[in-house]
């Protein structure tokens, strides 16, 4: 990058004006934060600059002691007079695009986003800008994502079957954001929601943070000797063949996940069912997010970045990859 607002540098992308950076990979003294996930909210800065509704789960990931401060979405701040302030972008509770405005010139980093509906987090708003830094994690004209009420159907779907064949439902999901959308989203009248130790205080801070969500129990608060047969446990991807399972008796895998579109991937993981549920955006919503940014210039980083590249650049875009070590969640 040359003469710009935002560059890349060995610590991460770095506002040289503001002296700030947005979602470091490094320790640095100010890191401006678009989601608590694990590789665009790494401990050990100084400072933090998050959303307001996140506040609750990147305390989680980043540590009791961490120095957060937070906005409201909209909310601009001055940091050396670049005015920053946060969007929503859809993908988690509490995620944002970043907006970075100084003399007139206006860039967004989208950080990870998508444009379907969840009820666990502030729905995908467009930002206008001249410069928009994308995600492109399911980058490719394959990925397009079922209607989620029909992805919900079939989930609960497969867990009456299963309640009738006398085995228990273990649906795998991602901890932060896509196990809390599942949970909203299941219907609880079918049996009992069990959740693996990995989703409980997350899970916890979602309700803390003014998220509706149906009761649930800790698998490890079932008494000894329990029938798991009607129950649907949510467990991280981690816990797919590990000893964890036995105690459940005969049960049915499944997972959701955006790479379920692919079938290899389902028999790769040994699934037995694969749920095509994704918090990022399909090709169609990536093309429509980037076109509702009236950018100037797309630069497009972790995923299929170079074949969303070579398509804006055949449809006359000033397009670029941009090699950043952010990395998508391969459970997501």
């Amino acid at each position: 990058m040359s003469s710009t607002l935002l560059a890349l540098t060995d610590a991460g992308l770095y506002c040289p004006t503001g002296d700030f950076y947005i979602d470091p990979w490094q320790p640095v003294a100010r890191a401006v934060i678009t989601h608590a996930h694990s590789d665009h909210a790494r401990p050990g800065s100084a400072a933090y600059l998050a959303t307001r509704d996140s506040e609750r789960v990147l305390r989680t990931r980043l540590g009791a002691d961490a120095h957060i401060e937070t906005l409201a979405y909209g909310e601009i701040v001055s940091i050396n007079g670049v005015d920053v302030s946060f969007h929503p972008a859809g993908h988690i509770l509490g995620s944002a695009q970043v907006r970075v405005a100084y003399r007139g010139q206006v860039w967004v980093v989208s950080g990870d986003y998508k444009t379907d509906p969840d009820v666990t987090c502030a729905p995908f708003e467009p930002v206008r800008c001249h410069t928009f830094m994308t995600e492109s994690t399911f980058g490719l004209p394959i990925y397009r994502w079922p209607p989620q009420a029909s992805v919900l159907a079939q989930i609960n779907d497969w867990w009456r079957r299963n309640q009738e064949a006398g085995r228990a439902s273990i649906l795998y999901a991602y901890a932060l954001g896509k196990a809390q959308r599942l949970i909203a989203g299941l219907d609880p009248t079918i049996g009992p929601i069990f959740v693996h130790g990995a989703l409980v205080r997350i899970t916890e801070d979602y309700r803390a943070s003014g998220v509706a969500l149906p009761p649930v129990q800790y698998v490890g608060d079932a008494p000894r000797g329990f029938d798991w047969s009607q129950a649907l446990i949510l467990a991280p991807p981690s816990a797919h063949g590990t000893p964890w399972l036995r105690r459940f008796g005969p049960f049915s895998t499944g997972f959701a996940s955006g790479w379920m579109r692919i079938r290899g991937t389902r028999r790769r993981r040994a699934i037995d069912r694969g749920f095509v549920l994704s918090d990022h955006a399909d090709w169609p919503g990536l093309l429509a997010a980037i076109d509702a940014t009236g950018a100037e210039r797309v630069w497009v980083t972790h995923g299929y970045a170079a074949v969303l590249v070579r398509w804006l650049q055949e449809q006359g875009r000033d397009a670029a990859v941009l090699q950043t070590r952010f990395e998508g969640e391969v459970g997501e």
